[in-house]
């Protein structure tokens, strides 16, 4: 079980790391300064995911009235923006890929300085116990070499060798395709006891709604295109789950309720997100194919 929990753990980090170095290959400085320096976008999904999400969070744990170990859960992943697999979600839906991956890595790193602070204040004023106390240096850490560092190469890549980054963009799609196949698999196998328990209960429903009314918040909190609107409904929707480990481990001595409940909400904002982003994806597909049957058509007219 050891060898396969560490098999799992590397093919996550290739899947983090060749997820954010395609992104990066894909992406233009002007492009990414022009998402980095639009204040509105920023401040609008930096409230989406730093204060409406935990506020949602707590709303949504106090309203199907969840038992103790259950609320912390909500409240850990509710409050713990970033997540990796955001990123994915923009490829997958063929959205804005870029925004994404910049707003992803922002959030993971804001994120990792406002975890505790945001869990204490909400677990405090609702009342239930748990003093989150979390090394930031090492969770600032985690972002920049799991994140930031491969999305910053894929990007200089793009930048001063754009012809070896169009080459090597499709591969680390694919690795990325693969890998985030296999953790998704594994997420499920690992951690099938503990879903299942809670198959039919308001945990596993707490945890489907609070990533639907994420998902709208951060599209609705956004600015743009349609693709930038969904793909930050699903940047907003898929949380980091490091920080909130970090933190049963820490202050919750690796509580097994907690754990579960955490697997659960993960899976459920994936649960949610996939199937969005497929249905996206195969939508803006056909509305590009039919663009160029369209111009093909388009063309023979005018030649003939």
């Amino acid at each position: 079980m050891d060898t396969l929990h560490l098999l799992l753990t590397a093919i996550t980090v290739i899947f983090i790391a060749a997820t954010m170095f395609a992104a990066g290959l894909g992406t233009t400085l002007p492009t990414l300064r022009a998402i980095l320096t639009a204040p509105l976008l920023l401040v609008l999904a930096l409230t989406a995911n730093l204060i409406a999400v935990p506020l949602l969070g707590w709303g949504v744990a106090t309203l199907f009235s969840l038992p103790t170990a259950a609320f912390v859960a909500t409240v850990l992943i509710a409050s713990s923006p970033g997540g990796p697999f955001g990123a994915k979600l923009g490829m997958i839906q063929k959205g804005d890929v870029v925004a994404g991956a910049a707003m992803q890595v922002l959030l993971a790193a804001v994120g990792s300085l406002t975890f505790g602070p945001t869990v204490n204040a909400v677990l405090t004023a609702a009342n239930v116990g748990g003093d989150v106390s979390l090394d930031v240096a090492a969770l600032v850490r985690t972002v920049a070499v799991l994140q930031l560092i491969p999305f910053a190469v894929g990007l200089i890549t793009r930048h001063y060798a754009p012809a070896m980054a169009r080459s090597w963009h499709p591969a680390a799609v694919a690795v990325s395709n693969v890998s985030f196949l296999i953790v998704l698999a594994g997420m499920l196998l690992g951690n099938w006891r503990d879903i299942a328990a809670l198959t039919g209960s308001r945990t596993l429903l707490a945890g489907f709604v609070l990533a639907v009314t994420a998902f709208a918040t951060g599209a609705l909190l956004a600015t743009g295109t349609p693709q930038r609107r969904s793909t930050m409904g699903g940047v907003t929707a898929v949380r980091n789950v490091g920080p909130a480990l970090a933190a049963v481990g820490l202050a919750f001595d690796d509580s097994p309720a907690v754990l579960g409940a955490l697997a659960a909400f993960l899976l459920s904002g994936l649960a949610v997100s996939l199937p969005i982003a497929a249905v996206l994806g195969r939508h803006r597909a056909g509305d590009v194919g039919g663009c160029i049957l369209r111009h093909a058509s388009a063309t023979r007219d005018s030649g003939s």
